[in-house]
Formats: C-alpha cells, structure tokens, sequence
C-alpha cells in the first residue's frame, strides 16, 4: 500500500515533526476519508487559505512549499508515503502558512478537517501525535523566519504593535528592518510603497496591508475576528491568560456556551515564558506559549469560542445579565462573568525609557528576542521566576547575562530550582543591590548605568537588550466603577466584597462577576494557582445560577 519512489530525497524527521502513521491508523482514517490519485503539480491546499483536509500520503512524494510559484519560492519539506501534511491552523482555524504540491506521483487519503478535529478530541493517543507534530511545525516554522513579512522601521511605534502581536500569538513572520537591510529599498520601490508608508505586512507574497490594524492582520491570518453575539451566552471570560483558558475549558465541558476575550494572545504573561519547570505533569517543562496552544485547542474542542484581538472597555449590568463593551467591536452578553485580564508588565522609573521599548528594552522572553540576542550582552532585570527563566533561556545564544536583582539574594522571590539552575550556568552573572538608573544610547541601546544601592559605586554596562521583569500592575482601567478594586486596583472578591448580600468565594461586588488568576487581590501569582481558580470558579458558576435561576433567560 505504500511504495516508496526513492528519487525525490525525504525530509528527515529530527523533531518529531514529521510522524508516519502505521497501516492500522490508516484503515481507520480510510473509514471517513477518500482515497484519490495525484500527479506532479497537483496543489492539495495553498497558503493563505484554510485548510480543509487532513491529508495522509500514501503512495508518492508531496512538498510544503513557502511562496509557491513566487521568486522566493523555498521548499520547507517533503514527505512520503505514511506521513500527514497541514499545520496548527488545520487545528485553530487559522489560515494555512505553506502550499502543499504533488511532486511524485501516488495517492492520497483526505479527510475533513472537522472530522479530524473529533478523532483527535476523542482518541488521547491520535490527538497527541497530531497535536505534538503540529506544534512542532509551528516552531520550526517560526525559527524558519516563514510566513508573512513586516517591513518596517526598528524605531517606529507601529512596526513595534504588529511585531509584539505576531510573536505573542506564534504567528510564523519574517521582520525586516529599513535600517539595516539592503534589499529593502528595492522590495518597497517594487510593490510601489514610500518608506513613510511603512510599517506593512506582506502576505502571500503579494498581499500588502500598509500598516494594518493588529484586528485586520488577525483577520487576515483566520483569526477568530469579533461578531455580534447571538442572544445571552452562559459566560463570558475577560482574558486568556491560564485562569482564562481553565475557566474556559470548564465551563465549554460542562455545557456552559463560553465566550473568551483577549485584547493581545492567549496565553497571557505566562506565554512569554520559554519554560515553565514546575507546572504539574510536564517533568521536563514546557513553554508558555505551548501551554497555551494546548489549551485552546482544547477549548475549542468543547465549543468555547475565543476571539482575539478583543479588548473589553467597560462592563455594566443590563436587563439581568450582563454587557461587555470590546474596544471598536461588537458588545457581548452573557449571564455570568469571569474576570481573568491579569496585569501588566511594570516598567521601570528611568529617564527615557519608552525612546527604547521595542529597541533596546523588552518585557518578554520569547524565540524572537532570543534570535536578536545571538553573541551579544544581555541585561536582565528582577529577582523572581520570570527573571530566572529568561536568564536561563537567553544564556543559550548570549555572550553573556547579567541579573540584576535590587536585594541581596533570590530565596525570597525566586523558585530554589530556579535559583540553583542560574548559579550552576557558565554565562550568567548575579549583580545584587544593583538597580538601573539611566539608559545610554541615541536611537537605540547602547547601555545601561546602574548602581549599588549600598555602596553607591556606579558601573556602565554595555548591551544592546535590557530585560524587565519586576512584577506588574492589574489590567482593571476597564473595571473602573463596575467592580470594588483595592488600594492596588487588584479587584476584591469572596467575603468583603459586597456588604448587601454574601458573595461566594471568587465573586465580585456583583452577583455572578468572579475574578481570577493575577487581577484578583490576594492571589498567588502562579501559573498552576491561576489555572486552579479558573476551574473553581466555573463551579461557583454553577453555584450562582442554581441561586439566581437566571441561565436559562439566556439559551
């Protein structure tokens, strides 16, 4: 059933990218699939589009191709008999980053997309391999600089928002600078663009959006877009951060019609972490952006519908449940409401900072920064968890990095097996009592003046990237007057909160808003804490409309 040609050389599978399914799953796939024969050139999906079909080779060679028919066409892969082609989008929903074309001929098997989304829900071994190849794929994708391409300038405002959301949401993309490529004036005199017209993303090599919306790239690209909500849904979650997406994968499980906002990516801060070590059942860590990946397939697979970019503006009461306002979008409605916004990245109290956000100063840890890093100094600073993954994570393609941390150790704030990871790296240098005090530079970073807040002694640090994470503030100015905030604007919830009636635990001022996860006061900033609250919180849910009997209004 599956000859091989040998003339075309295989791609080999390094990562675990590429599987071959055995002869049984491919009677099984075979029930709900259709065998058809292909030849040279065939086309089995395209870039830019959706991708319908699981496609499983099973006599010939076919290439995933990126720019297909383009002058920068470049073959990605190619695959033989028993392997399956199609990306994470086949999965999400998004549209597809490479052209699948024949160039042996042989036969495949098709299967609809949609019934391989329930295969892979419903059979743990299936949906894993499926889902590991898929995320694989992406991250090789991404390392590959694939993808759509923003051209802008390393200075401009605008090309820094596109850039920070495409890396947020592990979308494959190629950046070039005006600055410092030389090929660029000559791309832009050819699409007919002035580089006052920039920044612009290039999509299927011919596709130019000048300087878009982050909502008109998501479109693009086939992510879920805002639209009017039908009637009153069980729960609307504000943020997609790990409480987010927990309460998301509960409530969707349990029968609640679950909508889910996020104004940036899923993930929240915990998807700029390059590994999480002691998140249960991953002995060998994962990252925060994988993390979140899983669990929004996972989501989906219970029907919850998440949309981004999504950014709520205000919350009232209205007519027995509740709105929710999205910043030039559609209003949405449901009967209860989780609040799950988390908070947002301190920044530090120097001069000039923001001339260098995007160019010098960064608040996340991710494999675009870690590329810019490559045999250069890096400056990081803070003392907790956040700090101690970046520094672990950045040493790989640094020269060197230096940690800045304002007290005298790391027991108080940072993980021990943190801790001890750093001490024992070669590269990595503890600077304690050390806080920054002016950036030095003209356009962008050339250094960073620091002091010893005990000794006073001043040092200049050369670098290029300066690291912050010093912990952060709650994303609650769309909160302001709709639900008690403490005196750190963290939102109170359970036991206090209302003085006119009893709120259960996780609940607000009002009846049926719940808070979880960082914006909640009292909170344990952790990723496992997070995701706790937001799986308790689906049941206190449940707990409200068993009181209030107002969920059925809705459906």
């Amino acid at each position: 059933m599956m000859e091989s040609a040998a003339s075309l050389p295989e791609t080999p599978d390094l990562h675990g990218a590429y599987p071959r399914l055995d002869e049984r799953r491919v009677a099984e796939l075979s029930k709900c699939g259709e065998r058809r024969t292909v030849s040279p050139g065939d086309v089995l999906y395209r870039e830019g589009e959706p991708i319908r079909e699981f496609i499983v080779i099973l006599r010939g060679k076919v290439a995933t191709v990126e720019g297909y028919g383009g002058e920068e066409e470049r073959t990605i892969a190619v695959h033989g008999p028993g392997r399956f082609l199609g990306e994470l989008g086949l999965l999400t929903g998004q549209a597809g980053f490479l052209t699948a074309v024949v160039r042996e001929p042989g036969e495949i098997l098709a299967v609809p997309a949609d019934q391989v989304r329930t295969m892979v829900a419903g059979d743990p071994a299936f949906g894993d391999l499926v889902l590991r190849a898929y995320l694989t794929r992406r991250t090789m994708l991404i390392g590959m600089d694939a993808g759509f391409r923003i051209i802008g300038s390393r200075y401009s405002p605008d090309a820094r928002r596109l850039r920070e959301f495409a890396a947020r949401n592990r979308l494959p993309h190629r950046w070039i600078d005006l600055e410092e490529d030389e090929e660029t004036d000559a791309l832009l005199r050819h699409l007919g663009i002035s580089p006052q017209e920039t920044p612009v993303v290039i999509w299927r090599g011919d596709q130019v959006l000048r300087n878009p919306s982050v909502a008109t790239l998501a479109k693009t690209v086939g992510l879920p877009v805002p639209r009017p909500a039908d009637g009153v849904c069980d729960l609307i979650v504000v943020g997609a951060g790990p409480a987010g997406l927990a309460a998301s994968v509960y409530g969707a499980s349990e029968g609640l019609t679950t909508v889910v906002l996020d104004a940036v990516a899923a993930g929240g801060q915990a998807s700029t972490s390059s590994r999480i070590d002691n998140y249960l059942g991953f002995p060998s860590g994962i990252s925060g952006a994988e993390l979140a990946e899983r669990a929004v397939i996972q989501a989906a697979k219970f029907g919850a519908r998440l949309t981004v970019p999504a950014e709520a503006s205000g919350l009232e009461a209205d007519d027995g449940h509740y709105t929710v306002h999205v910043a030039g979008g559609p209003v949405v409605r449901g009967h209860a409401v989780l609040i799950a916004t988390g908070a947002r990245y301190r920044k530090l109290d120097v001069p000039d900072l923001e001339k260098y956000e995007g160019c010098g100063v960064y608040y996340a840890a991710t494999p675009f920064e870690l590329r810019m890093c490559r045999q250069a100094p890096v400056v990081i600073v803070g003392g907790g968890n956040s700090a101690g993954q970046a520094a672990l994570y950045l040493s790989r393609n640094a020269s060197s990095v230096r940690l800045l941390v304002r007290g005298g150790d790391l027991g108080g704030s940072m993980s021990r097996y943190l801790a001890d990871a750093i001490t024992r790296t070669p590269g990595i240098e503890i600077m304690f009592h050390t806080e920054v005090r002016e950036l030095l530079g003209d356009s962008s970073l050339r250094a960073v003046r620091a002091q010893n807040n005990q000794t006073g002694q001043f040092i200049e640090i050369e670098t290029n990237a300066m690291f912050v994470f010093i912990g952060a503030d709650p994303h609650t100015g769309w909160l302001e007057g709709a639900v008690p905030l403490d005196d750190r604007g963290f939102v109170i919830t359970g036991e206090g909160s209302s003085s006119h009636w009893e709120a259960l635990p996780l609940e607000t001022g009002r009846q049926g808003v719940f808070a979880v996860g960082d914006v909640r006061s009292g909170s344990t900033k952790r990723v496992a804490s997070a995701v706790g609250e937001g799986a308790m919180a689906v049941r206190l849910v449940h707990e409200r409309f068993t009181k209030t009997g107002n969920r059925q209004e809705g459906r």
